[in-house]
């Protein structure tokens, strides 16, 4: 069976950068691990990277939400930490996106033939919620399932009911990895 694993946006600014929320560091050692379940079983990994140019401020995005973050080439668009060391160690697919969900990515999925697609990463009710309903839709007979303990959010509240919704749309919530 044919599967991929999605570690969303899981970048500086959203670690210790402009977006930076606790919750999210947290989720470290435990990315670590599943990317490198993940590679020993010979599956494979890809990353979206949130990928912002200088005029940021004056997108659509920018005007609703007003923090410049990830702009491209900065520290803050940079994968965090050991996260980032994996990734450097690697041969991983990058997915850069100006909005929450990629297009692209649901391109690959969609061509590649993934019996199961599973995702983890930041921030759970925005591009974690984006990329699964969009994967999904592309791929509509594989199982698409999201690691509860492995996503997260600055709101908990909103990021439970995010998973509420997501399993009303058929994406399978695992509590275990």
């Amino acid at each position: 069976m044919k599967k991929l694993l999605v570690v969303v946006d899981y970048q500086n600014d959203f670690i210790k950068g402009g977006l930076a929320f606790p919750q999210a560091v947290a989720l470290e050692n435990g990315l670590c691990d599943i990317i490198k379940k993940y590679v020993s079983d010979g599956n494979e990994v890809v990353f979206t990277m949130d990928t912002h140019q200088k005029d940021y401020l004056s997108t659509y995005e920018g005007k609703h939400l007003p923090v410049e973050h990830c702009i491209s080439g900065t520290e803050g668009w940079e994968l965090y930490g050991k996260v980032k060391k994996l990734f450097d160690k690697g041969n991983f697919k990058i997915f850069k996106k100006s909005t929450f969900g990629s297009f692209d990515l649901a391109e690959y999925v969609k061509k590649s033939g993934f019996h199961q697609i599973e995702f983890v990463g930041i921030i759970t009710y925005i591009c974690v919620l984006s990329n699964v309903l969009i994967c999904k839709a592309a791929c509509p007979e594989a199982e698409v399932a999201v690691y509860r303990k492995l996503v997260a959010s600055p709101d908990n509240e909103l990021n439970d009911k995010t998973l509420d919704v997501l399993r009303s749309t058929m994406i399978v919530i695992k509590d275990e990895v």
